[in-house]
């Protein structure tokens, strides 16, 4: 299909950029590039906190069909299989979660299904359809402040496991053998959850960033002792393959960055180039957050270029941060400096005569 529309364009490129990344596209893949619905709100779908995936979404649940309608029409014209997913929920029943409010038989199939190219070997299909089944980690939370437990009645601050009954302390949840592993060793911690009959994940809310942050796991304590010893064993490999990671991905981004400065240059030819590889370097930063390391920026997607440019300009050509510091709201600050923007933008499209 052509994308005409705002909305079609959006959605192909999201599905286009999702099956280049991984194989294989599904509509959550498609509402999530598109910020329609938010990766931490996701993970409280997938934790079982939110009763179905339209509840998460920031837009209705006619956008969300309508983007879902022009998914399938891009699906049917290259020529993708379908493959179905169980999507389960992170809970000790490890129930199906819902995508809509009502429930619909074929909107629910809709949303599970996975499509992959019609070339994509057959064993390598199935091991992507099992990887996506496989039932999420359960989830046990560290609260912020004293609970009482819906099984036994008594209220502490130790971590808990959320039921829909509500609060269940770990000894009812049948999860008090197991020992918090805090974050902070990927290596020890992927051996311990591989040896560990029985484990869970740990969270904590963060009220500054606004969602459930990874602190750790609990695993039997055998499996600690046993990864523990195997890490000893290859310390020195370990840390040799950290350090030519760091390089490659050092390398990776001073590539990236200088064809985002080339793509601002062609948006913008009249922009100075030492002023498009200042842009160029500053939202491409690796865990910015910002605009260039999302999957838009990261694909050169026009759009998201224009906006690191925009941010830029907003902070560095105008008193937008003057207004800010004054204590003007952001939108009426915004609106102030528009023209300014709106100024240099203009000038920076035109090519530089000399």
């Amino acid at each position: 299909m052509q994308p005409a529309t705002k909305l079609e364009r959006r959605v192909v490129t999201a599905a286009e950029q999702a099956l280049t990344r991984q194989r294989h596209v599904s509509p959550l893949d498609v509402l999530t590039a598109m910020g329609w619905i938010p990766p931490g709100l996701v993970t409280d779908w997938r934790q079982g906190r939110i009763p179905h995936l339209e509840a998460a979404a920031v837009v209705t649940s006619a956008r969300l069909a309508d983007a879902l309608e022009v998914f399938h029409r891009w699906v049917a014209g290259q020529g993708l299989r379908p493959s179905e997913v169980d999507y389960l929920a992170a809970t000790r029943d490890r129930r199906p979660l819902r995508f809509t409010a009502d429930g619909g038989i074929a909107l629910e199939s809709a949303y599970r299904t996975h499509w992959t190219p019609a070339d994509l070997p057959e064993r390598q299909r199935e091991r992507l359809t099992t990887r996506q089944s496989k039932p999420p980690d359960l989830v046990v939370v560290q609260p912020l402040r004293d609970f009482t437990c819906t099984g036994c009645g008594q209220t502490g601050a130790d971590l808990l496991m959320m039921e829909d009954a509500g609060p269940i302390c770990l000894t009812c949840a049948d999860f008090d053998h197991l020992v918090f592993l805090p974050a902070g060793d990927a290596a020890l911690t992927r051996r311990a959850k591989q040896t560990s009959r029985l484990s869970a994940v740990v969270v904590r809310f963060s009220r500054s960033r606004k969602r459930h942050e990874r602190q750790g796991l609990l695993v039997e304590q055998a499996a600690v002792d046993q990864a523990e010893q195997q890490c000893l064993s290859d310390e020195e490999a370990r840390a040799r393959r950290r350090e030519r990671d760091r390089q490659r991905r050092e390398t990776a981004d001073e590539s990236f960055q200088q064809e985002l400065a080339e793509e601002i240059g062609r948006l913008f030819p009249g922009c100075p180039p030492p002023r498009a590889t200042a842009i160029s370097r500053h939202t491409g930063t690796r865990g910015s957050g910002r605009v260039g390391r999302s999957a838009a920026g990261r694909a050169l997607d026009p759009d998201a270029v224009t906006r690191a440019v925009v941010a830029s300009v907003r902070h560095e050509d105008t008193g937008y941060d003057a207004l800010l510091m004054a204590g003007v709201p952001r939108e009426q600050a915004r609106a102030q400096i528009r023209e300014d923007i709106d100024r240099v933008l203009e000038q920076w499209r035109r090519p530089v005569t000399t």
